[in-house]
């Protein structure tokens, strides 16, 4: 099955902050313009889709960020659940970083690599 309406699949398998802040940045602006949105956290990437994201590496860094009027991570994570997006963080990621289901934000699905690539199926894919 093909998109035709520039549906983005997201792969998110690196823990670092600025990568997961851009993912963010990438799935509100596609949003923005109508481009459904899947974003699949892997890896150490699962902790972006945390109620506390501190998890990520250089985690600290959102606060220069905000200073420099940029839209931080809390500001685009709403932003993108309001905008619909579809969140997915991968069931051995979250078993290797000891991170509970529960821990995560209120939608996010909790699937593994076949279920992310049946969905992404047809999209552009965009690996941070």
């Amino acid at each position: 099955m093909m998109h035709d309406d520039g549906a983005l699949a997201i792969l998110l398998y690196d823990g670092a902050y600025a990568r997961a802040h851009y993912a963010f940045v990438m799935a509100a602006g596609a949003l923005a313009i109508d481009r459904p949105v899947i974003m699949f956290a892997a890896g150490r990437g699962v902790h972006a889709l945390a109620r506390d994201w501190s998890g990520l590496h250089d985690a600290g860094d959102d606060a220069l960020v905000r200073a420099r009027g940029v839209a931080g991570m809390d500001t685009l994570r709403d932003a993108v659940i309001e905008l619909d997006a579809t969140l997915m963080a991968c069931e051995a990621a979250l078993k290797l970083c000891d991170l509970p289901a529960g821990r995560l934000l209120p939608g996010v699905q909790v699937a593994g690599v076949p279920a992310f690539l049946e969905a992404a199926r047809g999209r552009q894919i965009i690996t941070l």
